[in-house]
């Protein structure tokens, strides 16, 4: 008998990347591909198309380098929270550009959003922004972007659908942006009626980790997935990155720190956070909450003020007894998480060197991090336990330890922190989540909750990197300095202000 490979695939901003794991969580093969954005003003757009040829080139790669005997079971799909796109009600195929998850033009449509559903979004606990995908999709409409005959899928559903050979339906974690009622798993259709989206339009809606389909032959032979291979509900990018990091129990967390910075943790209750910053996805299998959001600010700054600079040679003159910098490293305007501004923009130390915007950026988006902690507890989570740091910015060593000693604890190094392997995780668990416990732990597990499981013979443990004290001593008056820029130019409420003050000095 043929032994289990789990494949996992994560739709990126840039690139798609797709891994194999053995049912220990060995990597048997990875293989990404590059992608490319159309970006002008507050628009941000990609060709849907672009996505299945990348798909179908690092699928064949990856299983043309799996091993003799060898077979994949499931597949999942990840991808960019809120990004929306125009498909063909029959086939599930793209009619139109991908409207991707930072795009803005929804703005106008908020106000109308938020009040139709208000109701609605209270009990669930968040508050609609204005890139979140039910405005964008208003805003498609007016522009004429969704024909009729047209339908709505989110940017997993896309590949699902061609890798099954019709339309697929939405994960309750991709969809949640579009107003999906999180308890029901549902569409508010009342909310819909009134803003004059016609509901039949909307994608069926799965629980993540729930089993949907199965790859078609004609996707077999385009991908190199056996036919009849399982097609597993996935999440959005942040959950998937939390799976892969092993941030599963309550009170964990991980912290993404890609183009932008992504924070999820775990919690058995949803809290409701006043300012609508924080939100929780449902977790797989009825096992709590993933509650948090992602900033606007990240490594991008890096790329957008930086291009082209040796980053390894910025990290080596780095200087980390230097006076610390206080900056918000924000490209663009407007953000989203730990505060919603649409107000919000950049401030930066005074005109100074490569080496002086490197440290004012790695300082900021430590900042925004450690804000974001202080945002969570004072909405009442328990931000006590581990954290687990991912993402491209977490290999930069001097990053890492700056960010640990800003929050004053240890930060976690898991070995895997790629989306792609938190879905090949998650495949593996929806594939299997119907076997009994005694079938689990023969298998090694001792939980009955087929993540948790399934990431206890998959994952291993993480590399910890300790803060420093006097450092974190050192770093808190600029911390406060950076609150106190965001207070005086109203960004953040005078509650959260004073709760990160607070907690600064304990």
């Amino acid at each position: 008998m043929s032994e289990p490979a789990w494949v996992g695939v994560d739709l990126g901003t840039q690139s798609v990347r797709a891994i194999a794991l053995d049912d220990e969580g060995r990597s048997l093969a990875s293989a990404s591909s590059p992608l490319r954005s159309s970006r002008h003003g507050g628009r941000h757009e990609q060709d849907a198309e672009q996505w299945w040829s990348a798909i179908v080139s690092v699928l064949g790669d990856v299983t043309s380098q799996l091993p003799t005997g060898v077979e994949v079971r499931a597949v999942a799909v990840s991808g960019t929270s809120g990004t929306v796109v125009p498909v063909d009600a029959a086939s599930g195929r793209a009619t139109g550009p991908a409207v991707m998850y930072d795009d803005r033009r929804g703005a106008p449509h908020l106000d109308r959003v938020a009040a139709a559903g208000s109701a609605v979004w209270t009990r669930l606990g968040y508050r609609m922004q204005a890139s979140w995908a039910l405005p964008k999709l208003l805003a498609m409409l007016e522009e004429g972007a969704l024909p009729r005959g047209s339908a709505i899928a989110h940017q997993p559903d896309v590949i699902t659908s061609r890798l099954a050979g019709h339309p697929m339906p939405s994960d309750l974690s991709s969809a949640l942006k579009s107003g999906a009622d999180l308890d029901t798993v549902s569409w508010p259709i009342s909310v819909f009626e009134e803003l004059g989206l016609d509901v039949e339009r909307m994608p069926q809606l799965a629980p993540s980790g729930a089993l949907v389909g199965e790859v078609s032959d004609a996707a077999s032979r385009e991908t190199g997935l056996p036919a009849g291979c399982a097609i597993v509900a996935g999440m959005t990018d942040g959950c998937a990155a939390q799976i892969a990091a092993g941030a599963l129990a309550p009170g964990a967390w991980n912290s993404v720190l890609g183009t932008t910075l992504v924070l999820k943790g775990v919690a058995l209750e949803r809290r409701v956070d006043p300012s609508g910053a924080v939100y929780s996805h449902r977790a797989p299998f009825g096992s709590g909450w993933y509650p948090g959001g992602a900033s606007s600010t990240g490594a991008g700054a890096i790329s957008a003020w930086l291009p082209g600079r040796d980053l390894n040679a910025l990290t080596g003159a780095f200087d980390a007894g230097a006076p610390p910098p206080v900056a918000y490293p924000l490209v663009g305007s407007g953000e989203r998480f730990p505060f919603v501004s649409s107000h919000a923009e950049a401030f930066l130390p005074g005109d100074g060197d490569d080496a002086s915007l490197f440290a004012a950026i790695l300082h900021g988006v430590a900042f925004v991090e450690r804000l974001a902690f202080d945002l969570l507890a004072a909405t009442g989570y328990d931000v006590n336990g581990p954290v687990l740091v991912t993402g491209g910015g977490a290999r930069n060593p001097v990053w890492t330890q700056l960010r640990a000693d800003v929050l004053g604890r240890p930060v976690h190094l898991p070995e895997h922190g790629e989306g792609a392997a938190g879905m090949a995780v998650l495949a593996a668990a929806g594939a299997t989540a119907a076997s009994d416990a005694s079938t689990r732990a023969s298998a090694g597990a001792t939980s009955d909750d087929p993540l948790a499981a399934a990431a206890e013979r998959m994952l291993r443990p993480p590399r910890i990197v300790p803060a420093a004290a006097d450092r974190h001593e050192r770093l808190m008056p600029a911390y406060n300095r950076f609150v106190d820029e965001l207070d005086a130019r109203g960004w953040i409420g005078a509650e959260l202000a004073a709760s990160a003050r607070e907690r600064s000095i304990r």
